[in-house]
C-alpha cells in the first residue's frame, strides 16, 4: 500500500516551484546581461581560456594607450620641427632678397623675428611638457630670447638647458622607437648662424647699401642655413617616418582586439532566442507549480476526517 502525505505533496510541490523560479532567475540573468554567467564561476572549465583572453586584451590595450600617446606626441613634434626648418628657411629668403635687392634696409627686423620662430619651435610644449627638453621637461631647453642674448651667449652650449635623456615609447611586444629629439641637437648649427649674423651687425651694421665684404658673409651665411635647415628637415622626416609605423602598429593592434574581442563574444554571449525561450518556459513552470501549491490546499487529507 502506497502512503500519501500532505507534507510530502507540499515539500515536492514546493520544491518544483523553487526549482522553476531557479531556472527563471538565470534565464533572466542571460537576457537583461546578454551574457552566459555573470562571473567566471558561471562559465566553468572555460573559465582560464576567458582569464587569458582578458589579460591578452589587456595587455594589447595598453600597448594602444602607449602606442596613442607617443603619436599625439610625433604629432607635436612635427608641427614644431617645421616651425624650425620654416624659421631657417624664412632667414635664408630674407638673406636672399637683400642680396638680389642690394640693400639691407629691415633686413635685421626680418632676421629677428625668424629667429624668434626657430626659438618658439625649440621651446614647443605638448600636455604642458617642453618637447625637446630631454627629461628636463619642466624647464624651458632654449634660455636666450633675442638675438642680442645669443650673441651675448660665451659659448653655444650656455643657450641650451636640455638634458641628454631622449624620450622612448614601447609600442608593442618587441617595438622600442625613441621618439624624443634634443633641442641642442636641432639649434646648435642654426643658433651659431644666428649668432654670427647678430656679430656681424653689431661690428659691421647691416643696413643701407650692401658692400663687397658683407655680400661674400650674407653668401656665406646662405649656405650655412641650407645645412642648418637640412638637418632640422631630416630630423622631420625621421619624425613622419615613426608616426608611419605608430599608425601602422596601432591599426594591426585595432585588428588583433577585435578578433579577440569576437573570439570573447563567442564563449560568453548568450544565444537571446534560447535565453528568451528558457525564460518564458521557466515562467509557465512557475505558473503551474504555483497551482499545484494552491490545490493541495484543498486536499489535504485532514479535510477528509472531518
Amino acid at each position: 500500500m502506497t502512503r500519501v502525505s500532505t507534507f510530502g505533496n507540499y515539500e515536492s510541490a514546493l520544491a518544483n516551484l523553487m526549482f522553476a523560479q531557479t531556472r527563471a532567475n538565470e534565464a533572466q540573468q542571460r537576457v537583461s546581461t546578454q551574457r552566459i554567467a555573470t562571473d567566471l564561476t558561471g562559465f566553468g572549465r572555460q573559465s582560464e581560456t576567458l582569464t587569458a583572453l582578458k589579460s591578452t586584451q589587456s595587455r594589447i590595450q595598453g600597448f594602444m594607450d602607449a602606442a596613442g600617446a607617443a603619436g599625439e606626441r610625433l604629432s607635436a613634434q612635427d608641427l614644431a620641427l617645421n616651425r624650425v626648418a620654416d624659421g631657417a628657411g624664412g632667414a635664408r629668403q630674407a638673406i636672399a632678397d637683400a642680396l638680389a635687392a642690394g640693400r639691407l634696409d629691415g633686413l635685421m627686423l626680418e632676421i629677428e623675428g625668424q629667429f624668434q620662430m626657430v626659438q618658439g619651435g625649440l621651446n614647443a610644449k605638448h600636455q604642458g611638457r617642453y618637447l625637446f627638453a630631454g627629461g628636463n621637461v619642466e624647464t624651458a631647453p632654449v634660455d636666450v630670447m633675442t638675438l642680442s642674448d645669443l650673441a651675448a651667449a660665451p659659448v653655444m652650449a650656455d643657450v641650451f638647458s636640455n638634458d641628454t635623456l631622449k624620450q622612448k615609447s614601447r609600442i608593442d611586444e618587441g617595438t622600442v622607437l625613441e621618439t624624443g629629439v634634443l633641442a641642442d641637437e636641432l639649434g646648435t648649427e642654426i643658433f651659431q648662424i644666428f649668432k654670427d649674423i647678430q656679430t656681424y651687425h653689431q661690428t659691421t651694421p647691416l643696413n643701407g647699401t650692401i658692400s663687397d665684404t658683407t655680400r661674400d658673409f650674407l653668401t656665406g651665411i646662405l649656405k650655412r642655413l641650407d645645412t642648418g635647415r637640412e638637418t632640422v628637415t631630416d630630423a622631420a622626416a625621421r619624425n613622419g617616418s615613426m608616426q608611419n609605423r605608430v599608425e601602422a602598429v596601432i591599426a594591426g593592434q585595432t585588428e588583433q582586439k577585435a578578433a579577440l574581442e569576437e573570439v570573447l563574444a563567442g564563449k560568453t554571449d548568450a544565444d537571446m532566442a534560447q535565453a528568451i525561450t528558457d525564460l518564458q518556459l521557466s515562467q509557465v513552470a512557475i505558473q503551474a507549480a504555483a497551482q499545484v501549491v494552491n490545490q493541495l490546499r484543498s486536499v489535504s487529507l485532514l479535510n477528509f476526517l472531518t
